[in-house]
């Protein structure tokens, strides 16, 4: 949602990020081959027939707007733009650029310059108070400066000549800063990529933390399954107490527990190999008491 509170810069600086580069050539080629492809190219600004500004740098693109602030923020009532046409070099090869069509996609530094609605004379809009907040903001091109341009490659005009213009439901960029500067001057400032980035960073500590819990909880489950089959659970007669199962209550005695069968059988068990064991154990002691007691008797008697 903060991110959304950028407007078309939010979208602007994703596509500059995410957007491929291909060269001039490989523009060429796509344009040529009727290919739709969203890609982005770069290389030096040029053109015939530049125009000057005050300080006498060789302008290809200049767009001036004038804003009001009111209780929403700003808004622009006038938009002015003066434009000729330019190309893309990198080495031999060259590409136009559709300037006509250049809108929230040209991220350049701005000059700036505040006032009153008053200073603006016969420029202000009808109904707008002498003492509202405006500004001016200027933005503009040199043919002396380098630049990334991205946008869709495709042949325009009868003489089969490519340029880059906007397409497949995406705008014209043009920047002639870095990536990183060109993202700042998106942020106008603002703290909220800042924001952003503390909230992504916690997401993903809140992530990490409830996978280490879930593993946890796995293998707690694993250990738990693994020490119930090596030790199999003794179970009372039913798994929840009977209602009046207390023993004591009238007319009713103790239940049984575990496994009475089993039980029996042990019992049974040991009755009967102590029988036979008492029973080998007699006889055996009573061989030997006859062996052992004959003669004497005899002699005795002799």
């Amino acid at each position: 949602m903060i991110l959304r509170s950028f407007g078309p810069r939010y979208r602007i600086g994703r596509l500059l990020a995410a957007t491929p580069t291909v060269t001039v050539a490989e523009a060429l080629e796509l344009a040529r081959s009727g290919e739709s492809a969203y890609v982005g190219v770069t290389g030096r600004i040029d053109a015939e027939e530049p125009f000057e500004d005050a300080d006498h740098r060789p302008l290809v693109l200049r767009r001036t707007r004038l804003e009001s602030r009111g209780a929403r923020g700003w808004s622009a009532f006038e938009d002015s733009r003066e434009s000729v046409a330019f190309e893309i070099h990198e080495g031999l090869d060259a590409i136009a650029v559709d300037g006509d069509v250049l809108s929230d996609g040209l991220v350049v530094v701005p000059r700036e310059s505040n006032g009153v609605a008053g200073d603006l004379g016969e420029r202000a809009p009808d109904g707008l108070p002498p003492t509202t907040p405006v500004r001016a903001i200027i933005e503009q091109v040199s043919s002396v400066e380098h630049a990334v341009v991205i946008g869709v490659p495709v042949v325009r005009g009868a003489d089969g000549a490519a340029a880059m213009t906007a397409g497949r439901g995406r705008p014209l960029i043009l920047t002639t800063l870095e990536s990183d500067e060109a993202m700042r001057i998106l942020a106008r400032g603002s703290g909220r990529p800042r924001l952003v980035a503390a909230l992504a960073g916690a997401g993903a500590v809140l992530l990490a933390a409830g996978l280490v819990w879930a593993g946890a909880g796995l293998v707690r489950s694993l250990v738990d399954g693994v020490a119930s089959w090596l030790v199999p659970a003794v179970y009372a007669a039913t798994p929840t107490p009977a209602q009046g199962g207390d023993p004591r209550s009238s007319g009713e005695g103790p239940g049984l527990v575990g496994e009475p069968g089993f039980a029996l059988l042990v019992v049974a068990g040991i009755a009967i190999a102590s029988i036979v064991i008492t029973t080998l154990w007699i006889r055996l002691t009573a061989d030997r008491e006859t062996t052992s007691s004959g003669p004497a008797r005899g002699e005795r008697g002799r």
